[in-house]
């Protein structure tokens, strides 16, 4: 499998706190079945400050341990990056990276607070020929009441992931509420761990991965973990992995919802 979302850098932002618990966490990455991990620290001015050079040299430090330790671990570079002004021009820039210098980025909404203009930075960014993953939506606490947001957000070209621990409840009902509901939506792309620690928030995605199939079945959750991430890592384009999900099996149409407009 492969994790695109986690915050495996030690003490960067609010992820693993020192080399000794991203060494534990590789581990247990290893462990659940994980061969990529994308290192996505946050990029929150005045909070967290990292760019896409930084990001990049701390990649390199922490796969040559890796690599010494023998954790069979691939890492790449990515940020879990949140809305700023000129996010196309950043993106640009390299001072926000994509995921492993791909088209695709990790986008972070406010948790707490539907942004201004959250959409139309989207737009721009796809526009500006990016496709942006945004994080974690069904953890959001304004998804209740702007759900028909996201739902335009991926009709416009944007991508879905949701964190694999939200769909066995280590979020709390309402995130698995969302992220089922998300599911059966066909609005997710992706699963990915999130993962801040060895403990509270480790670097599982096999559980994930087994509660998405009640909704999507095998195939489809194997895409969420393998098939997807791995054409980001190839920078394919989207269209060209997309394929049948609960819908299908329940007899409805023959293919995921387009990613790029509509209903396939």
């Amino acid at each position: 499998m492969i994790d695109l979302h986690c915050h495996l850098l030690p003490g960067i932002d609010d992820g693993s706190p020192d080399l000794a618990a991203s060494l534990e966490m590789a581990r247990m990455a290893v462990a659940d079945g994980i061969t990529v991990v994308a290192c996505t620290p946050h990029i929150y001015p005045g909070l967290y400050e990292n760019d896409g050079p930084g990001i990049l040299r701390g990649v390199e430090a922490l796969q040559r341990v890796l690599t010494e330790q023998g954790i069979a671990l691939k890492l790449v570079a990515g940020a879990d990056a949140h809305l700023v002004p000129g996010m196309v021009e950043k993106v640009r820039s390299g001072a926000v990276p994509t995921l492993a210098g791909t088209r695709y980025l990790l986008l972070e909404p406010p948790h707490h607070v539907a942004p201004p203009g959250f959409e139309a930075v989207v737009f721009q960014l796809v526009a500006a020929g990016y496709t942006p993953v945004i994080t974690h939506p069904e953890r959001l606490t304004w998804i209740d009441e702007h759900h028909a947001v996201f739902a335009r957000l991926v009709q416009g070209g944007a991508w879905l992931q949701v964190t694999a621990g939200s769909l066995t409840g280590r979020f709390g009902a309402e995130a698995r509420y969302w992220g089922e509901r998300l599911l059966d939506e066909e609005s997710v792309h992706l699963l990915a761990t999130d993962a801040h620690s060895p403990v509270r928030r480790p670097p599982l995605l096999a559980e994930g991965r087994l509660a998405a199939e009640k909704w999507v079945g095998s195939e489809e959750a194997k895409r969420l973990v393998i098939d997807r991430p791995g054409a980001i890592l190839e920078n394919t384009l989207a269209t060209l992995v997309r394929g049948p999900g609960r819908a299908a099996s329940r007899g409805g149409w023959t293919v995921l919802r387009s990613w790029f407009g509509g209903r396939g």
